[in-house]
């Protein structure tokens, strides 16, 4: 398995990433994770939709709460063919709550709790913590990469103006 480092942090502290470095231009790699209802899901599930994939550590903190609900916001300024889809180690029934709680109604939650298929496909696994590092994928309807960012610091805000840029630059 590959490890990279130097990418991000996490309360200042140097963490290492697993999996590879995606870069624009690559095709997204395939993933298996579930839904609220424990469903199966896979990137193929969204073939042919503008995708925003928003990796977060847990639902269940203030800055993955705040960015969760952020583009729970935006999506509803985006076009039918744009999903969001969040992906957490959180467990479905963890997320279903949260996004009852939370009136969360155009982002997708999905758990990599399985095998962190996602994580290790995307290179978002923190070793460490063995959570997902905060980064952000644009895919396009044929799942190549149009935008990433990996955050640098896990506790913080991506830049949501930049990720919204790089959909509007799709469509």
């Amino acid at each position: 398995m590959e490890e990279r480092s130097g990418i991000i942090t996490f309360k200042g502290n140097p963490m290492t990433l697993l999996g590879p470095q995606l870069k624009v231009g690559d095709q997204a790699p395939e993933f298996n994770v579930v839904d609220t209802s424990l469903a199966a899901k896979s990137l193929k599930d969204y073939a042919g939709a503008i995708k925003i994939i928003s990796s977060v550590p847990s639902l269940d903190t203030p800055v993955c709460d705040a960015e969760t609900r952020r583009f729970n916001q935006e999506a509803a300024s985006l076009p039918a063919n744009v999903v969001v889809l969040t992906i957490s180690l959180d467990l479905p029934f963890a997320q279903k709550r949260w996004c009852g709680a939370a009136g969360i109604d155009r982002v997708v939650t999905l758990s990599d709790y399985r095998d962190r298929s996602f994580g290790l496909a995307y290179g978002v696994l923190i070793k460490e913590l063995m959570l997902l590092s905060r980064s952000v994928f644009v895919l396009d309807g044929g799942g190549v990469v149009r935008y990433l960012q990996h955050v640098p610091e896990v506790t913080s805000e991506p830049d949501y103006a930049a990720v919204i840029a790089a959909v509007r630059a799709i469509l």
